[in-house]
C-alpha cells in the first residue's frame, strides 16, 4: 500500500493567530507565494489530508498517482491540533485539500486563509447524511452520557462547516469510527479526487471500490462478533466519547465517557465524575477503555473508586490511527484491533477474520 509523507508535528499549546502575528509579513509573503506558484512537473498531483484516518483512505483511493501528506501523525487528535509554518506551506501548495468536516478540524478556517490555499475543497463528511447521524452520534441516540452537557459546547461552536454550509446540530464529528460510515466518506474522496484529477478518475473509482467491499466485509465481521455477547455485557465507557457510530452501529451501550464532550481536552467536573462512577456502579459496567490519544490516568482514578477494570493491554484507536509497526496503522488494521480489544475485554473470542481482510 501506498505510504503517505507525513509533516506532522507534535502538539504545542499556541494558538495560530499569535503564531502568525508574531511570524509577521515575511511569512505571510513566504505563505502567499508558495500557494500562487505553480507546482514543479515533477512533483506530481498534491493532496494534504488533515487526519490518519483520512490520509489513509486517500493512500487506498490514490495509491502511487498521488503526493500525500498527513496533517496529523500517529497519536494526534485534531481537537487540539494547531499547524506549524510548514504544514501551511504544505496546505498552500496543494491541489486538494481533504477534511473530514463535521466541525472535526477546528483550525481549518484559518489555516485555509492564511496558507492562500486556492485548491479543491474536499469534505469527506458529505458523503454522509449527517442529520440523521446526529441521532447516532449525539445525545439523541438512546444511551445514557456521563453528564448533561456532553456535546452542547461543541455544537455550539464547532458544528459549522462554512466551506460545505453545513448546519446540522450536535453532530459528534468522529463520523469514520463505523465503517459504513467510513465506505460513504471514502466514496466522497474518491468523487473529489476524481474530478480535481480527471485523467485519474477511473483510477480512483476503481481503488474505491476495491476498499468499499473490504469496509462491508470489516463492517460484517464486527457485527457477528458482537452478537453473540450477551446485550447486558455490551456497555461501553470511554474517555471522551469518540466511537459513538461505532456502538450505535453494533449495539453497544454508550454508558458514559471521562470527558464530558465530543472533544478530547475538555475537564470533568467532580459532580460529572460522581454521576459517571454511579453509572458505571448501577449499569454493572465491566470495563473501561482508554483512547491512544489521551493519558490513562483519569481512567485509572474512575476505575479505582468504581471497581472496574480500566483496560490498559492495549489502547483505542480513535482520533488517530496507531503508529507504523503497531499493528494498527489503517483504518481496517485500528477497527480490528478495537473490536479484538473491546471483545476481550468482555471474555468473547473473536472470529478468525473474512478472506478480504486477511
Amino acid at each position: 500500500m501506498f505510504s503517505p509523507r507525513t509533516t506532522a508535528r507534535p502538539f504545542r499549546a499556541r494558538t495560530l493567530a499569535p503564531l502568525l502575528a508574531g511570524a509577521g509579513l515575511t511569512l505571510s509573503l513566504a505563505l502567499s507565494g508558495c500557494a500562487s506558484a505553480p507546482a514543479d512537473s515533477g512533483d506530481g498531483f498534491r493532496v494534504v489530508a488533515t487526519t490518519t484516518q483520512l490520509a489513509d483512505f486517500v493512500a487506498e483511493i490514490g495509491g502511487d498517482r498521488v503526493e500525500l501528506t498527513a496533517l496529523m501523525e500517529p497519536g494526534s487528535s485534531a481537537h487540539h491540533f494547531d499547524p506549524t509554518p510548514a504544514e501551511l506551506l504544505e496546505i498552500g501548495r496543494a491541489d486538494v485539500l481533504v477534511v473530514n468536516g463535521a466541525g472535526l478540524e477546528g483550525f481549518i478556517d484559518d489555516a485555509i486563509e492564511a496558507s492562500g490555499f486556492d485548491g479543491a475543497l474536499v469534505d469527506a463528511s458529505d458523503g454522509l447524511d449527517l442529520d440523521a447521524l446526529a441521532h447516532a452520534g449525539g445525545e439523541d441516540d438512546g444511551h445514557e452520557h456521563g453528564g448533561e452537557e456532553a456535546g452542547h459546547e461543541h455544537a455550539e461552536e464547532d458544528v459549522h462547516d462554512e466551506h460545505a454550509g453545513h448546519d446540522h446540530g450536535p453532530v459528534n464529528p468522529h463520523l469514520w469510527t463505523a465503517p459504513k460510515n467510513a465506505a460513504g466518506m471514502v466514496a466522497e474522496v474518491a468523487e473529489g479526487l476524481a474530478a480535481a484529477d480527471p485523467e485519474g478518475a477511473e483510477t480512483f473509482r476503481a481503488h474505491a471500490a476495491a476498499y468499499e467491499e473490504q469496509l462491508t466485509a470489516l463492517d460484517a465481521w464486527i457485527a457477528e462478533n458482537f452478537a453473540a455477547v450477551p446485550e447486558q455485557t455490551r456497555q461501553f465507557v470511554s474517555g471522551h466519547n469518540s466511537l459513538a457510530y461505532y456502538l450505535h452501529d453494533y449495539g453497544i451501550t454508550f454508558v458514559g465517557s471521562l470527558l464530558p464532550s465530543f472533544e478530547d481536552n475538555a475537564e470533568p467536573s467532580a459532580a460529572e465524575m460522581d454521576r459517571l462512577i454511579a453509572q458505571i456502579t448501577e449499569q454493572g459496567v465491566s470495563a473501561i477503555f482508554v483512547e491512544s490519544s489521551m493519558s490513562p490516568k483519569l481512567a485509572e482514578a474512575i476505575g479505582r473508586d468504581a471497581g472496574v477494570t480500566v483496560v490498559t493491554e492495549g489502547a483505542i484507536y480513535a482520533d488517530s490511527l496507531g503508529a507504523a509497526g503497531s499493528g494498527a496503522d489503517t483504518y481496517i488494521t485500528a477497527t480490528i484491533e478495537n473490536t479484538r480489544l473491546i471483545l476481550g475485554a468482555w471474555g468473547a473470542t473473536p472470529t478468525p477474520l473474512p478472506k478480504e481482510l486477511s
